[in-house]
């Protein structure tokens, strides 16, 4: 199969202090993955290599079949849908849900330009496609933080990526709203133009089904890497938060037990 994402023994350090430590990760088309791990074990800086948006010290890095160093970043983001608290927070809470989704046309933050009633319609599908056509003219800042993450997921999608990028999306939401905010990236990962998703956590149970995949950090260095079903054990989660811990599964998701 293709791969989307290729990750060989990547290096990251921060003011001398070793973030990553050989990494490696082949991400295939059409393969839907959790990366896992405690707060701190590199989850986000390593997708924010993925994403372009950092540098790796050491290591290569080939997304869409481009070699990071050697092509042009700011056209590729354009292929990659990123959700991320950072992004939130700077997103102009004035702007309508349709003018946020309209930005990502342009990976911009804030409108700089008229978009043509086909880029406005397509802004409105995405909407639609995240069930946030509703709130679509309402100013951005008004909404709840579940409907914010909804017109946070249509940005990223607008111009139909190849891989989506979650970082830690159910951060906020109340149990109510994480259920909600779930069951829409469900209805997206089996959606026919779906991308390639790869969602970060550190709770196992928001690894729904449509997810196949894991791949666990701590202390930034690969820990497992498999098939969902190989990955979330007693014994690999147990080092993994390096505490006694007990993995069941109920229906079709993973719940810790201490």
């Amino acid at each position: 199969m293709e791969a989307i994402v290729r990750l060989k023994e990547i290096y990251y350090n921060r003011n001398g202090r070793a973030i990553l430590s050989d990494v490696s990760w082949v991400i295939e088309r059409g393969q839907h993955w959790a990366l896992l791990g405690a707060n701190g074990s590199g989850k986000s800086t390593l997708l924010k290599i993925i994403a372009g948006y950092d540098w790796a010290s050491a290591g290569q890095v080939e997304v869409l079949g481009r070699h990071y160093g050697q092509c042009n970043l700011p056209d590729l983001r354009k292929h990659i849908g990123l959700v991320s608290t950072s992004l939130e927070h700077n997103i102009p809470i004035n702007d309508t849900a349709l003018e946020v989704v309209e930005s990502g046309i342009d990976a911009s933050l804030g409108l700089y330009r008229d978009f043509s009633q086909n880029e406005k319609e397509t802004a409105r599908s995405m909407l639609a496609m995240v069930n946030a056509e509703g709130f679509a003219d309402q100013p951005y800042g008004t909404l709840s933080q579940g409907e914010q993450q909804r017109v946070l997921i249509a940005r990223a999608m607008v111009n139909r990526p190849h891989l989506l990028i979650l970082d830690e999306p159910c951060n906020g939401l109340d149990p109510g709203a994480k259920e909600h905010f779930l069951s829409d990236l469900s209805r997206l990962a089996n959606h026919r133009e779906a991308p390639t998703m790869v969602m970060v956590t550190h709770y196992i149970e928001e690894i729904d089904p449509w997810i196949n995949w894991v791949m666990v950090l701590k202390n930034g260095e690969v820990l497992a890497n498999g098939r969902k079903a190989d990955v979330l054990n007693t014994f690999t989660l147990s080092r993994t938060f390096g505490m006694d811990v007990l993995v069941k599964k109920e229906g079709l998701r993973y719940y810790l037990r201490f």
